[in-house]
C-alpha cells in the first residue's frame, strides 16, 4: 500500500480497481498541506476488512467496481468503520449513481478525471460536515490543512542496558515540569517491559484494555485506562511478558498515537526491541526520536546498524538525536570518537552515577523527583527543555515546581494479571 508521508497522519482508505485513479489520488493528496497517509484496496471484496482493520478517517470509493453495487459497498463500509468519512469518486456521466451513494451514507463526490484540488477541498468539506463527533473531525481538518497538536517522543536504544527507560521516565517528567503540558507515557517494551516496575505502578490496566476500543477512543476512555502518576502525567503499560494473545497491528498504533496527539501535549514512546512494523508504527509517527547509547564498543557497533537501517527507511537525520548516556564511565569511549565513528553529531550527553540510577529504581522514585538537582537530574533537564524548544517552541518554559514526593520502600514485580471484568 503506497505511503503519502512517514509519520502518523489523516488516514485515507481508496477502494479502487484503477492503478490510475489511486495514482490520481496518490498526487492530489501530496499536495496536502498537512501529513496524509494513503492505504489502497483493489479488490472490493475486502474493503470491509480492510476498512475494519484500518478504521480510516476518510475513505474513497470509486464507482467502477465491476458487479460490485457502489451504495451497497458504501453501507458495508460504515457498519465496519462508522466513524469514517465516505467520499464517492464518480464518472461525470453516472452523476445519477451520486445521489443513491448520498443516501446509503456518503458525505459527498468527486467527479473524474480527479482534479487535485477539488479532492482536497472535497475531503475537508465531508470532515467539516462530520456531525457525530465534533473533536475527531477538528483534528482530522487540523491534519489536512497542516497544523498539528500534542508532540511525540519516541526512546528506543540499539540494545538493551543503554538506559533508555530511565531517560524516556525522566524526561517525560521534566517535559511535563517545565511546559506545563499534558504527557502520556507508553510502554511500547512488549518483549521487556518496566514502566511499571520503575514507577512502582500496581495496576492491571493496559494497552490490551485501550486497543478493541479504538474506534470510541475518547479522553474519558483514555483516563480510564492510562494510569495517573503523582508527577501529573498518565502511563499506558504493557501487558506482562508473554501474556498478548493478538498482534498489535500498525494502524492500530497509527490511530491510537493520532488521538493521543489530540488529547496530550505530548506522548513519550518507551519503545523496547526487536523492531517490528509496529515498532516502526511508533517510529513513523515520532516528531523526535531520541536514541541513547553507551560510550562501549558493542553499543556503537549496534548504533551504527540501526542507524543505517532507519536511514534506509528514509528517516532524516534532523529527526534522530543520539543521547550518550553514562558519558563519563571511566574507560569508555570519548564523544569525539564516538562521533568520528558514527559519523553523526551526539545531540545531548548525560553523566554517569550508577549508583543513584540504581537507588532510583530500586525505590520506584525517578530521578527528577528525588535529586533533581543532582548531575544526571540537571542533564535530563537540559535535555526535556532542548526537546520543547525543538518541537513547541511556542510554549514557554517554566521553572520546575518544587515536588514533595516520599520515597515508597515497598516494591512488587507484576507477573500475572487478575481477571478482567
Amino acid at each position: 500500500m503506497p505511503m503519502i508521508d512517514a509519520t502518523e497522519a489523516l488516514r485515507v482508505l481508496l477502494i479502487s480497481e484503477d492503478e490510475a485513479i489511486r495514482d490520481g489520488v496518490h498526487e492530489a493528496l501530496s499536495q496536502a498541506r498537512g501529513e496524509v497517509s494513503l492505504y489502497w484496496v483493489s479488490q472490493p471484496d475486502l474493503a470491509t476488512i480492510r476498512a475494519k482493520d484500518l478504521l480510516p478517517h476518510v475513505t474513497l470509493i470509486d464507482d467502477a467496481l465491476g458487479d460490485v453495487n457502489a451504495p451497497f459497498l458504501v453501507k458495508q463500509v460504515l457498519a465496519f468503520a462508522p466513524g469514517t468519512v465516505i467520499i464517492m469518486l464518480l464518472d461525470e456521466r453516472a452523476m445519477a449513481q451520486a445521489s443513491a451513494a448520498v443516501l446509503a451514507g456518503a458525505r459527498g463526490f468527486v467527479t473524474k478525471p480527479l482534479a487535485p484540488g477539488e479532492l482536497v477541498a472535497n475531503i475537508r468539506e465531508a470532515l467539516g460536515q462530520r456531525r457525530f463527533d465534533g473533536d475527531v473531525a477538528q483534528s482530522c481538518l487540523d491534519q489536512i490543512d497542516g497544523q498539528s497538536r500534542g508532540r511525540v517522543v519516541v526512546f528506543c536504544a540499539p540494545k538493551g542496558g543503554t538506559g533508555r527507560t530511565i531517560l524516556a521516565i525522566n524526561t517525560s517528567i521534566a517535559l511535563h515540569q517545565n511546559t506545563g503540558s499534558s504527557l502520556a507515557m507508553v510502554d511500547a517494551d512488549l518483549a521487556a517491559p518496566a514502566l511499571d516496575v520503575a514507577l512502582n505502578l500496581h495496576d492491571n490496566r493496559d494497552i490490551t484494555d485501550l486497543l478493541p476500543r479504538l474506534s470510541q477512543l475518547d479522553q474519558e476512555l483514555a483516563d480510564s485506562i492510562l494510569v495517573p502518576y503523582t508527577s501529573g502525567m498518565r502511563v499506558l503499560l504493557a501487558p506482562p511478558p508473554g501474556t498478548l494473545e493478538t498482534s498489535i497491528t500498525s494502524p492500530q498504533i497509527q490511530q491510537m498515537l493520532a488521538e493521543f496527539k489530540r488529547m496530550y501535549g505530548w506522548t513519550v514512546v518507551d519503545l523496547g526491541l526487536p523492531l517490528n512494523e509496529m515498532s516502526f508504527a511508533y517510529l513513523d509517527a515520532a516528531d523526535r526520536i531520541i536514541m541513547t547509547v553507551l560510550p562501549e564498543m558493542t553499543g556503537l557497533r549496534n548504533t551504527r546498524l540501526m542507524l543505517e537501517e532507519l536511514g534506509r527507511r528514509g528517516y532524516k537525520e534532523g529527526k534522530i538525536w543520539l543521547v550518550l548516556n553514562r558519558a563519563t564511565i571511566q574507560g569508555g569511549i570519548s564523544r569525539r570518537d564516538i562521533e568520528q565513528r558514527l559519523h553523526v553529531k551526539i545531540t545531548h550527553t548525560v553523566p554517569d552515577d550508577q549508583p543513584l540510577v540504581s537507588h532510583s529504581i530500586n525505590r520506584g522514585v525517578p530521578i527528577m523527583l528525588a535529586k533533581p538537582k543532582s548531575a544526571v537530574g540537571r542533564s535530563i533537564n537540559a535535555l526535556a527543555k532542548q526537546i520543547a524548544m525543538s518541537l513547541a517552541p511556542t510554549i514557554p518554559i517554566r521553572p520546575a515546581p518544587a515536588v514533595a514526593t516520599k520515597p515508597t520502600r515497598q516494591r512488587w514485580l507484576r507477573f500475572e494479571r487478575t481477571a478482567k471484568a
